[in-house]
């Protein structure tokens, strides 16, 4: 029905916090680090689910593409990296307002930081190969689990942009302690994402043979019914979470968006619990 392995769940969520790294990136409005954090981190992961799938349960294409996302992530990083001097356009072009608006208003004259070096900064676009990569490798695991491809196919795709989105979104709100001028669309924008994919994400799960026949006793859970609970407990926190996330954001003071942060802590705890829970118990 589907399957559970470390190496997958790797990759999804490699692939989904690249993806999302992106969403961000695009709008050249968040500093490079949070970019270096991010490739840092989710390479790391591609990496770990190459090695678990070569040391456990290999699979060609799927090992490949980790592979891929590894390589596509570092380069994207050292691109950033090299082109660190030319800064970042939106975030430099609301420090010069700021600083202008500062000296009307005290007569404080305090310059941005000017644009330095020559040449072109980083090209976000870069950080679209790697999700790229990954998707396919995601694809192949959904394929070469068996029973209802497109059932599997939609399921691994929308768990990989599901898992990606909250996990992102919880990082960029811790971000905005390193960036605090920086606004909040772009976690406004994450958050969104994460309640627009949890509606397929469970659907999918309903879906039979799903969750429903767990709830029903046709799926034994080993715990008499506890589990499939617990799943339905996840799936409803998730959404609650997201939509107090929301109205958070909302309030002008910037506490707020600590407040969000806490609550994208939780959220990732129950959108993991959603996906993962389900699949364990749909894997026999």
């Amino acid at each position: 029905m589907i399957q559970l392995d470390g190496a997958t769940v790797l990759l999804q969520w490699a692939t989904g916090g690249l993806l999302f790294l992106w969403v961000t990136t695009r709008r050249r409005q968040v500093g490079l680090g949070y970019g270096w954090l991010l490739r840092s981190v989710y390479g790391l992961m591609a990496i770990g689910a190459l090695l678990i799938g070569l040391r456990f349960d290999s699979l060609l294409l799927r090992d490949l593409a980790a592979a891929g996302v590894a390589v596509a992530a570092g380069f994207a990083l050292a691109q950033s990296i090299l082109r660190r001097e030319r800064g970042v356009a939106r975030q430099r072009a609301l420090a010069e307002a700021r600083s202008a608006r500062v000296a009307a208003q005290t007569g404080i004259d305090r310059r941005a930081v000017a644009k330095r070096g020559d040449g072109p900064e980083f090209d976000p676009r870069l950080d679209l190969v790697a999700p790229v990569i990954g998707m396919i490798g995601v694809i192949a695991a959904a394929v070469d689990a068996g029973g209802s491809t497109w059932l599997a196919v939609a399921r691994f795709v929308t768990g990989t942009v599901f898992l990606g989105a909250v996990s992102d979104a919880m990082l960029l709100g811790h971000w905005y302690l390193v960036q605090p001028g920086l606004s909040r669309e772009p976690i406004s924008e994450l958050v969104r994402w994460t309640g627009i994919s949890w509606l397929p994400e469970v659907a999918l799960l309903l879906v039979p043979t799903g969750m429903l026949s767990v709830w029903s006793g046709a799926i034994d859970d080993g715990w008499s019914g506890m589990l499939g609970w617990f799943w339905g407990a996840c799936a409803v926190a998730t959404i609650g979470l997201v939509v107090a996330t929301v109205v958070a954001l909302r309030e002008r003071q910037y506490s707020a968006v600590m407040a969000a942060t806490g609550l994208l802590y939780l959220a990732i705890l129950t959108a993991f619990g959603t996906d993962l829970v389900a699949r364990a118990l749909l894997a026999a």
